[in-house]
Formats: C-alpha cells, structure tokens, sequence
C-alpha cells in the first residue's frame, strides 16, 4: 500500500523548472517508490542495481543513453557516475524540461559529480523517513512547522496520543516498511538494515577488519543523540582516533542517518558554544543500536528524553525538507550552560524552540529565551513542546505545546 508523501508536489513544481531531478536520502526511505507511483506512464524505470544494467552504464554510458531514452527514472545513479556527462550533453541538446529523476543512497559519492556536471540543471531534493502525518496517509497536510504567534482553537482534545502511543511510534521508527507492513519484525528489519548498510553503501570506506569498529562507532552515536557532539568522546567508546570518527561521523552525515544541528553564534559574543549538537535521524534505528527491547522500556530509559526530543527535532526537520525548503536550524548555547534546543530563522526574525518530555511545563523551561536579547536578535514568537494535555501560556508570547498537536495538526 502506496502512502501518500508530503514533497510530491514539490517535486512536481520542480520538473517544470528543471530538467533533471535528484532524490536523495538514507537507504529505504522510500524514494524510489514515491517516484514510481507519481511518475506519468511513458517515463521508464531502471535499477542500477542490476548488474547488467550497470555494466552498460559504466562502460557504454552513450549507448545506454541510447537504449534508455527520457524521460526515465535512474535508480542508484550514484553506481553510475559516468552517465552524468552524458546526461548533460542530453539536457543541453534538448532543452527540455523533466527529463530525467534521479535517486541515490550514497549522498557522498554523487554530489561531486552532480555539481561538476549538472550544476544549473539540476534540483537536489532530500527525503527522510515517514513523518507521522505521512505514516497515517495524511502527508500533503504537513507545513513547515513555526511556534505560532496567534494560538488557534484547531487543536481537538480527541486527537490526543498516550504517552505509550508517542513510544510505540518512537520505537518502531520511520522507514515506510515498517509501517506499510505492520507484522514485519522489528529486530530483524533493522539487523539487515544495518548489515546491507555496512555491506553496500561504506564497504568501500571500511575493510574487513574495521567492521566492529564501526559498529561499535554507531552505537556510541546512537547513544549520544541530542547532545553535545564530542569527538574524543566519541573516538575513545569506539576504539578508534579521532580523525577516524571525524571521517566516519562525516559518511553517517552523507548517509542520511545522523544530522548535525550548528550552533548559533555572532563575533559579537565569545561565551557561545561552538560545538554541533548531533541528532540521529531514525529513532527506530536509535533504540535497536542502543539496545531496547520495547517502546515501554525505552520510555523508562536513561535515553527516553534524549530520543523524545530527538523525535521532535526530526518531525520539524522533515516539515522543511518535505516541503522542498532547507531549513536555517540552529541551538544556543553558551558558557553559563543556557541552553536553547531549536532556534528557527525566517526572514530575519528568530522563533525559539524548547522541547522537554514533562507533563507539567513551566516559566523556569523558558527562561534561557531571555538571553536572545543581549545578541539584537528579532525574537518572534516561542514554544516549549512537551507532554502537556493543553496549549498554555507561560510567559508573553510563549506557549506550552503538546507534542501531539505539533506532530500531528503543525498549528
């Protein structure tokens, strides 16, 4: 069953500006089949995961060109690098608009070239796993989330999620094949998911004798989601150097399973941190990387606030990006440890972001929203997402949110 994905009709205003398009993002999140189902009849469909196709893409790139006419969907083109010259000598020919949807796996081995050879022609679209509107076939509902200025009455009491609702989705995680096909097992969807990964996407990066090293690398970042990025850390819990974790954290970055969130910071202040805070992109993955068992021993875990909050930094990052717009994300922090988790910038103007797992918000959550002042920022409207039952104010122009009414209304 096809569910419907928020970035479908960006991509649909994208073809009609560019020529070719390039879907990016971590393995099995879904592009290939969101391309598929709104792609027109006549444009074909090809793998390069089958061997004899990719053969005559890296040997004969012409004739495969030849064989293979626009408008086509090039699957795993980053197998392929030799195509794209070719596939710009086609662009510039025709002058034609639409022709070619791309996808890839290994944002790291295809953005070179992409920017060698289609610079200008190209849009560069990323998608992530399900957000939760997409996960219950409500994908084109979602805009790119703001803390409001003006809290409406849109948000309904029956709408509400159980603690135990919000776990269960943060455990299962957001790769459409879990929630397509409910009775797969968890476990062992992410224990191949993990092994495919090593085996097809970093075997070129890591050999043999490294691979417990970096499995070791990924649990240890899996355990530091939403915090504070320490390299040395990092290094020592998987036994490796730092320069080591520096290029391996940078392969997890162009994967798509880990982002760095970069502080905020102005040469007008030195008290500021300048260290990227790191979130995990898949909280399924998280939780099986750091070994639960189970949504209700997750919820009871040392990192139950840490994956909460990594779960609502995601569902605002795929806000943005599913609706075709990087996003200008930043946090504050700064040598008092006054901490800001999300500051969202829009058109010159600064929205404040806390998020916290408590049932009970107050002032004190916010107060760090005080120290914007000092740096001449135009500070807009600010919230605290959390797990309260009802919108509430907790000082002038800042709301309590319940986590339910973000994820699943976006106010």
């Amino acid at each position: 069953m096809y569910l419907p994905r928020t970035i479908e009709k960006f991509i649909g205003k994208a073809a009609r500006h560019f020529p070719v398009i390039l879907l990016t993002g971590a393995r099995q999140v879904g592009k290939t089949t969101l391309l598929k189902n709104i792609a027109e009849p006549e444009r074909q469909y090809i793998t390069l995961d089958d061997p004899v196709v990719l053969q005559l893409a890296k040997t004969e790139p012409a004739l495969f060109l030849q064989r293979y006419r626009p408008p086509l969907i090039i699957d795993e083109i980053q197998y392929a690098p030799e195509l794209l010259p070719y596939i710009k000598m086609i662009v510039d020919r025709t002058r034609k608009k639409n022709l070619f949807w791309l996808t890839g796996s290994q944002h790291f081995l295809i953005m070179k070239g992409i920017t060698e050879s289609l610079a200008g022609r190209v849009a560069i679209l990323n998608l992530m796993g399900f957000s939760f509107m997409e996960s219950k076939g409500e994908g084109a509902k979602v805009k790119p989330f703001l803390p409001p200025q003006k809290i409406t009455s849109r948000y309904s009491a029956k709408n509400r999620l159980s603690l135990m609702d919000i776990y269960t989705y943060i455990f299962r995680g957001s790769f459409p094949a879990l929630h397509a096909e409910p009775e797969t097992d968890w476990g062992l969807f992410y224990s191949s998911y993990v092994q495919t990964y090593l085996q097809r996407d970093v075997a070129e990066i890591i050999n043999v004798v490294n691979r417990m090293s970096f499995m070791r690398f990924l649990k240890a970042t899996a355990a530091r989601t939403a915090q504070l990025l320490n390299l040395s850390e990092l290094a020592r819990d998987a036994d490796i150097s730092p320069n080591t974790a520096k290029k391996w954290l940078s392969v997890l970055q162009a994967s798509g399973l880990v982002y760095l969130l970069q502080p905020f910071h102005t040469n007008l202040s030195k008290r500021l941190v300048k260290t990227p805070k790191l979130y995990f992109l898949d909280t399924g993955l998280c939780a099986w990387l750091t070994e639960w068992s189970s949504p209700e021993t997750l919820e009871a875990g040392a990192l139950s606030g840490a994956v909460f909050e990594t779960w609502v930094f995601t569902e605002i990052l795929k806000s943005y990006l599913h609706n075709g717009i990087e996003p200008s994300f930043y946090y504050y922090h700064d040598r008092d440890r006054k901490e800001i988790d999300l500051l969202i910038f829009k058109d010159g103007r600064v929205y404040p972001v806390e998020i916290k797992k408590t049932a009970s918000p107050n002032r004190d959550m916010v107060k760090t929203f005080d120290s914007l002042k000092r740096l001449n920022l135009k500070t807009e409207a600010g919230c605290l997402i959390c797990l309260c039952s009802d919108i509430l104010p907790l000082k002038n122009n800042v709301h309590a949110i319940p986590v339910d009414c973000v994820v699943q209304e976006g106010l």
